[in-house]
């Protein structure tokens, strides 16, 4: 951030470290990033010139233009106990737009239009530690999945016969185990490559 004194950095992998993070209002801040399409990580540190304030922190978020504006993501918090974090960012830009308060509310596109931005907001920490990463909230959703996939194909499974077991019921109608399989399978690959690809 820049106020008086540098007080944090941001090194966007594999950039060089940028100081250029301007201040918008005074709690909130943004970064450009150069390259997005280049950058899987964001390294954010402060720099030892001057603390948060007593019992606040800095919330930080990834912000990616889309269609629909900057689409704000909360990635993690740095405070003046744990003065760095690495972020995760790769992952984020083709995510759906959260369901949450944008980081900068009106201000969302304040940023001057770059395609993709790092923001810090300086927050009570009692506030930060109760919102939920988005990359977490990812792995949630991913993990909650795939045990639901997992629980409905061996409850379908438990009840497969083979053919020479079937006996005629003209009103039921029967699908081969196999095809289960295939779509368990296949539903697993989507979701290790893109959790997000059911919704689009």
């Amino acid at each position: 951030m820049q106020t008086r004194k540098q007080k944090v950095k941001i090194f966007p992998i594999p950039n060089w470290v940028q100081t250029d993070i301007q201040q918008v209002d005074p709690t909130h801040f943004v970064c450009q990033i150069a390259n997005p399409e280049t950058v899987n990580h964001v390294v954010v540190f402060m720099t030892g010139t001057t603390p948060f304030p007593e019992g606040t922190g800095g919330a930080v978020h990834f912000g990616y233009t889309s269609s629909s504006g900057v689409d704000w993501h909360f990635i993690g918090f740095i405070s003046n106990d744990k003065p760095s974090a690495i972020f995760k960012i790769s992952g984020l830009k083709n995510s759906a737009r959260p369901n949450v308060p944008s980081f900068m509310g009106d201000m969302s596109n304040a940023s001057g239009g770059a395609a993709s931005q790092i923001g810090i907001s300086v927050e009570p920490l009692s506030q930060i530690v109760q919102q939920t990463p988005t990359s977490q909230a990812q792995t949630d959703v991913a993990q909650f999945t795939s045990k639901l996939l997992e629980n409905f194909y061996n409850f379908a499974s438990s009840f497969a016969i083979t053919q020479s077991e079937m006996t005629p019921q003209p009103n039921v109608s029967f699908v081969p185990s196999t095809v289960l399989n295939q779509w368990y399978e296949n539903f697993k690959r989507k979701m290790s490559q893109d959790p997000n690809f059911w919704k689009k």
